[in-house]
């Protein structure tokens, strides 16, 4: 019986395959040929008509929720790392409007796969495509890392900033002597959900806009070390959210120092559930910028476009360049003019500085032939008197390893042959100004007095001691002829 399906099956299949390739096969007049080219050509128009289209989900209105942006055929999201106000702003362009970014999924949980990853823009730019990002669908992120805006008039951002601002210290609000903090909900006592003690009851902290700046601080607080883990979860428990709006600068001794926007009855548009956790732990590597190498080292120099094509895939030049590309048949021969510099990170702290991607998802690049195992290791900022970014660039970490080491110290980690990367206790990982992107591109900066700034680690994905060594400010005179880097000093790699 089984022998006798499986012979009628055989034989509808091949039934409806000669009838298949007879249809395909038969000779079209050509007017039928005429309409099927028109309707594919309709198709291809109507996916190019959408090519980077952007829609918001989930918010109250058409101008609030999570971003979505369509390519290749189909939506996707678009994940919350390296995701700042700049980025929102280039999104609510759209509609005439300034941006507000939010992180942590806050309109719901991503529906679709996610498109973008490390978005980083210069608030300017026609679209987030023309931003700099992670290559098409290259992501490692969850449905609870979701990128959002907010988009308002400008009218309503001003009044937004000025709240930011007003925001008082904790210990100007509350009894200190009635109020205490601990950690809930975790597998041992260095981890857990946050909560403050204040008016006999216990209550949860609103993790909009948390990060290892605020959970540093309550790690030092509870003299715990140092953040291993800024986390917005339910995974520790839950209770009512007394407290909203906190902000460290990363290097307070206490919670009650940062500042806040509402204590008590708050409210708090994070997911249901989701409240500010922490992991703590006594080791943590630990980077500092090396600010003498820097200011010894910049120098311009003028660079034909030919010469920079591998550079030009990893997105590492100004726009204009990319228009020339566009525009201009003879664009290999125009040249760039590129402030570059060497930059060292030397790993001061108690623990390697390891990527935080595991090596089976690091990701090969073709024309420079090396794994990048994290797509922004660092960036670089050129700013005017009005603090407005003129040029900026980007450092993909393609080789994250030991290049110098004090002396005892032996070299652990070397990128030859797929090797391991990472930053050993002790040991500096050094980008040579010949480098491909260890520049900025100022071909299109006018001369003048600006402010230079470098940061590494700089939207705080691996964890460290501290971030207030992360980044060298410095003054940048650029002439017509040479540039000179003075002055620099060490900070937080944003404000």
């Amino acid at each position: 019986m089984v022998h006798i399906k499986l012979t009628v099956n055989s034989m509808v299949l091949i039934f409806l395959l000669i009838r298949t390739v007879g249809v395909f096969c038969r000779d079209l007049s050509e007017k039928d040929r005429n309409l099927r080219a028109k309707y594919i050509q309709k198709l291809l128009n109507k996916q190019k008509k959408y090519e980077g289209r952007i829609k918001l989900t989930g918010g109250p209105n058409m101008y609030e929720g999570n971003v979505y942006v369509f390519h290749a055929g189909r939506w996707g999201a678009v994940c919350d790392d390296s995701w700042d106000n700049q980025a929102a702003t280039v999104v609510c362009r759209t509609f005439n409007k300034t941006g507000v970014a939010t992180v942590g999924s806050q309109y719901g949980n991503a529906t679709e796969k996610f498109w973008l990853d490390d978005v980083i823009c210069q608030g300017d730019e026609t679209s987030l495509s023309r931003c700099a990002f992670n290559r098409w669908g290259a992501s490692d992120c969850k449905g609870d890392e979701a990128a959002g805006v907010k988009c308002l008039n400008k009218t309503d951002t001003l009044s937004l900033k000025k709240r930011k601002t007003r925001g008082k210290k904790l210990h100007e609000v509350l009894d200190l002597k009635k109020t205490g903090i601990r950690l809930v909900g975790g597998s041992d006592y260095s981890e857990g959900r946050v909560e403050i003690y204040h008016n006999g009851t216990w209550g949860s902290i609103c993790p909009e806009a948390w990060s290892f700046y605020e959970a540093t601080t309550v790690c030092q607080h509870l003299d715990m070390g140092y953040a291993e883990e800024a986390l917005i979860t339910f995974k520790y428990g839950f209770s009512n959210i007394i407290l909203s709006g906190v902000q460290c600068e990363g290097n307070e001794r206490s919670l009650f120092q940062c500042r806040h926007r509402q204590f008590g009855n708050v409210g708090c548009k994070s997911e249901k559930g989701h409240v500010a956790a922490v992991v703590c732990t006594q080791k943590l590597a630990d980077l500092i910028l090396d600010t003498i190498t820097i200011e010894r080292t910049a120098h311009l120099q003028d660079v034909t476009m030919y010469m920079l094509q591998c550079a030009m895939e990893e997105n590492c030049l100004s726009r204009t360049a990319y228009e020339i590309q566009k525009h201009n048949q003879d664009w290999q021969y125009e040249t760039r003019r590129l402030l570059r510099f060497t930059a060292s990170s030397f790993n001061g702290g108690n623990a390697e500085f390891r990527p935080y991607l595991p090596k089976h998802l690091w990701q090969w690049h073709m024309c420079h032939m090396h794994y990048h195992s994290m797509e922004v290791f660092a960036i670089f900022d050129v700013m005017d008197k009005n603090g407005v970014k003129v040029a900026e660039g980007h450092k993909a970490s393609f080789c994250l390893e030991d290049n110098t080491c004090l002396p005892g110290v032996d070299k652990k980690y070397s990128c030859k042959n797929y090797g391991d990367q990472g930053i050993s206790v002790n040991c500096s990982d050094v980008y040579m100004y010949n480098i491909d992107c260890q520049w900025v591109d100022v071909t299109d900066v006018q001369p003048g007095d600006y402010t230079f700034k470098v940061a590494v680690n700089p939207h705080a994905r691996v964890a460290e001691q501290s971030y207030h060594n992360n980044a060298a400010t410095c003054r940048l005179r650029l002439t017509d002829s040479y540039a000179t880097v003075f002055g620099c000093k060490l900070g937080r790699p944003y404000p």
